[in-house]
């Protein structure tokens, strides 16, 4: 895919024949759920994948005891729910439980890196959905360093689609898809899943999850200057083999 200017996804050639969604947290897949759906329902295979536990993003007085273990319960617990409401079924969900370190947050390490890999090899996507490597948030990053890593000796092509969340630094928009305050309003719904993060959110920011994440998507729009109150907009990266290939201008 070549690009002169951003690209509103419904004018793609091709859809996805198979995505797989490389979500650092368990919420990260909701983050990016208009484009998802629309691609789901164009037929498109989608499968889940959660890098880490998100314990840390749980306040201790969310669950009683406060323990790691109920914590990632908690996250989980949600993450199938807001999968439920999307229309995604259990099945097609994993929660890859790699190591964490002390702050429990995914560690770099070859065992991680090849756990990754196997799942890959499992689904064999030729889509990877996943938030931006250029990001405040140091799990996003090391995502998306497993991504391009691992896809090192595959013998098919993967294309990522990076997506804009509200700790992206920057990024080259190269796809976007608008959408309505009905789905605005769907999309919110899904996020609200997440009741640890909601009120987390409205604890610390005085706004919820829903309306953070909607905050971005209507940011993105005016910066397209679209007609449009909301848009996902993606950066896209090519891998085949060992050779990264980035779609610009």
């Amino acid at each position: 895919m070549e690009f002169s200017m951003p690209l509103e996804i419904s004018r793609l050639e091709r859809f996805p024949r198979s995505i797989l969604v490389l979500a650092p947290h368990p919420d990260d897949f909701d983050a990016m759920g208009v484009t998802l759906k629309y691609f789901y329902e164009h037929g498109s295979e989608i499968h889940l994948a959660v890098v880490s536990s998100g314990v840390s993003g749980v306040d201790d007085d969310f669950c009683d005891p406060p323990t790691p273990k109920n914590k990632a319960r908690v996250r989980e617990r949600e993450q199938l729910a807001s999968c439920g409401f999307f229309g995604l079924p259990e099945n097609l969900v994993s929660f890859l439980h790699l190591k964490e370190d002390d702050t429990h947050h995914p560690v770099n390490s070859p065992e991680n890196l090849a756990r990754i890999r196997s799942h890959f090899l499992k689904i064999h996507p030729d889509t990877v959905f996943l938030p931006h490597g250029n990001d405040k948030n140091a799990t996003h990053r090391l995502t998306h360093a497993f991504f391009q890593q691992v896809v090192v000796g595959l013998n098919f092509p993967v294309t990522g689609y990076l997506s804009r969340d509200p700790k992206t630094i920057t990024m080259r928009p190269d796809l976007y898809l608008p959408f309505d305050e009905t789905q605005a309003q769907w999309k919110a719904e899904l996020l609200r899943h997440h009741a640890s993060q909601q009120l987390r959110n409205l604890a610390s920011r005085g706004y919820g999850f829903d309306e953070r994440i909607l905050k971005v998507n209507r940011l993105i729009a005016q910066e397209l200057k679209i007609d449009a109150t909301y848009a996902e907009v993606f950066e896209i990266e090519q891998m085949l083999d060992t050779t990264s290939k980035k779609g610009g201008a």
